[in-house]
């Protein structure tokens, strides 16, 4: 019988939540103890809402324990290895019985995270043992053609999962055809949208993935150079990437006529980048690859004839290029065989917020906003009401609930006024302030613009203090339509995405939540009672006990009343901080 083996989830998430620490545990009993078991790490599987995580492996199948701290490890070592005695009630995943989270893996179709969670991500031959290598082998083997890896990506129908949605192979063929000495290829991991970590997960646990899908891209269009583009706010997959990289090397996927095609040499090499939003955009990245400032210019010429150092490049993101080996392998029919007619394949989303089941979920395109959210991620937190779901980050939009029935793919979502996106979800309840959401995505945008465009610079500035206005109850008849009119000057007068995007988080709450923003602007209310300005706190005199600690706690003793009598708040001196309502043991502040 093979060794039981042990595999606990190592990746930032699991970290996080003190995986360090459980692996540290089990490593010291198995020492202490002499245990026969094989211990190993992987990255993150997903399921980050029950990190950390540890999974046996048995003669029976697999369990996935979820939530485990240094006792429940200890625990599970007692009664599950030494005993034979699995723990149900820590079991997040079984092989032999279903558990409340079938839920969250039963939907998704796992291509692009294939590997992730059940391999080590700095150990090459298990990437390889799991048909790791074996596309760009076999384009070697078969010696298929350049046009030929080309025809097959378009044929497949992926289009770019960085937001753009631009055909892959469409791309590759316009690199191709510009005949140069020098190409690149580069991949962008500039993943900076709140809410959102699918790159980053994936570098993490599946590193190879993207270095053999940019070793087949740079064989497509001829590259000489990859680089990849990496925010230094992401120092584990960074290490990873840099292991893959050295073993990929060592191996000959890398270096002078890889694999026995001559003429091809290829190698690749990691640019940190210092986290500015902008070097999402192609230009803009390119430019700080090259050590100048991030920031956008004109197109054209579009970097597929002069990209970095004025090279025919092509630029792809992370999970674009983690599908491309299983596509070569498989073949482009059994990839375009899932999702809608013009969007094909899987995406993967980040599920934040007011989210059951946050972490990583990877489905079929043609799936339902509203099965996304409350099948896989098992519906809003504490069973509140549903309100909106922000898709696309600060350059998408919110959806509301009437239209959660849309599908996923690139133009129905489009149709919303969201976008796609690099996939983030950030799912809000009904105590979310709409207006105070579109401030907080115009705020990150503003903040990150270069510069470069008036319209972006200065008007996303003049939109921001609007809505700062309407939730400080300063707002004015005409803000509606002056944000308005400011956000379609800035989409139609800014350079890059970023400009072009940036209202739409604005446009869309006004669009679905209108009413949000009359009430902040002419009942001086906010419904959500998210903003501090426009709340009243009074004190209810059937639950007030006189205790005085409200009183005690107010910063601008607005708070009158004696010991055991009740309270009474003076409206005109206080300030809506809301330590009353906060240290009040006894629910007697209202909040209106």
């Amino acid at each position: 019988m093979e060794k039981i083996k042990v595999i606990v989830g190592l990746g930032s998430c699991g970290i996080a939540a003190g995986a360090k620490k459980v692996f540290d545990k089990i490593k010291d009993i198995q020492k202490t103890e002499n245990l026969e078991f094989e211990l190993k790490k992987t990255s993150c599987i997903g399921m980050c809402y029950r990190e950390p995580l540890v999974e046996v492996i048995d003669e029976t199948g697999s369990f996935m324990y979820g939530e485990i701290d240094e006792d429940k490890a200890a625990e599970i070592i007692e009664k599950h290895l030494k005993k034979n005695e699995p723990i149900k009630d820590y079991v997040v995943k079984a092989d032999t019985f279903k558990t409340i989270d079938n839920t969250f893996i039963d939907d998704q179709v796992k291509i692009t995270l294939r590997n992730c969670g059940y391999i080590d991500p700095e150990n090459i031959e298990e990437y390889e043992a799991r048909d790791g290598y074996r596309a760009i082998k076999k384009i070697a083997g078969q010696s298929v053609s350049r046009l030929d890896v080309i025809q097959t990506i378009i044929n497949s129908g992926l289009r770019g999962r960085g937001g753009g949605g631009f055909p892959t192979g469409l791309k590759w063929k316009f690199a191709n055809n510009n005949k140069a000495e020098d190409k690149y290829i580069i991949c962008n991991a500039d993943e900076g949208d709140p809410g959102a970590f699918m790159d980053r997960s994936v570098l993490e646990g599946d590193p190879h993935s993207v270095v053999e899908g940019m070793i087949i891209g740079a064989y497509a269009i001829e590259a000489t150079d990859g680089v990849i583009y990496c925010r230094a706010e992401y120092p584990l997959a960074i290490k990873r990437l840099e292991i893959a990289i050295d073993q990929a090397r060592k191996k000959g996927y890398l270096g002078k006529n890889v694999l026995g095609i001559h003429g091809f040499n290829f190698d690749i090499y990691i640019k940190e980048g210092a986290g500015a939003f902008v070097c999402g955009e192609e230009t803009a990245l390119i430019a700080s690859v090259e050590g100048e400032r991030g920031m956008p210019r004109k197109r054209p010429p579009f970097p597929a004839a002069s990209g970095l150092w004025k090279q025919p490049t092509n630029i792809n993101n992370v999970e674009t290029l983690a599908n491309i080996p299983w596509i070569i392998i498989n073949s482009a029919q059994a990839y375009s065989k899932y999702g809608t007619e013009k969007s094909k394949g899987t995406k993967v989303f980040a599920l934040a917020g007011k989210i059951k089941r946050s972490g990583l979920a990877e489905v079929p395109m043609g799936m339902t906003i509203r099965d996304v959210i409350f099948k896989i991620g098992g519906g809003i937190q504490n069973d509140k009401k549903f309100k909106a779901v922000q898709m696309g980050g600060p350059s998408g939009g919110c959806i509301p609930e009437h239209l959660l029935d849309t599908i996923v793919d690139y133009d129905s979502v489009n149709a919303t006024g969201a976008i796609m996106g690099s996939g983030g979800m950030v799912v809000m309840d009904e105590e979310t302030c709409m207006i105070d959401v579109a401030k907080f995505f115009l705020d990150f945008t503003q903040k990150e613009s270069c510069g470069k465009c008036t319209f972006c610079r200065v008007g996303t500035k003049r939109m921001l203090e609007i809505l700062t206005r309407i939730t400080e109850g300063e707002g004015e008849e005409g803000d509606i339509e002056r944000l308005e009119e400011l956000a379609y000057q800035i989409k139609d007068s800014s350079l890059c995405g970023l400009g072009q995007t940036a209202p739409n988080p604005v446009l869309t709450t006004i669009k679905y939540f209108r009413h949000e923003y009359e009430a902040h602007i002419y009942d001086k209310k906010c419904p959500a009672k998210v903003c501090k300005k426009l709340l009243t706190y009074e004190v209810d005199p059937e639950k007030c006990t006189g205790c005085t600690v409200c009183a005690i706690n107010c910063p601008t003793d607005a708070i009158d009343g004696s010991r055991k009598e009740v309270h009474f708040i003076r409206q005109d001196d206080c300030i809506q901080c809301g330590s009353c309502f906060t240290k009040c043991k006894f629910d007697a502040i209202k909040v209106f």
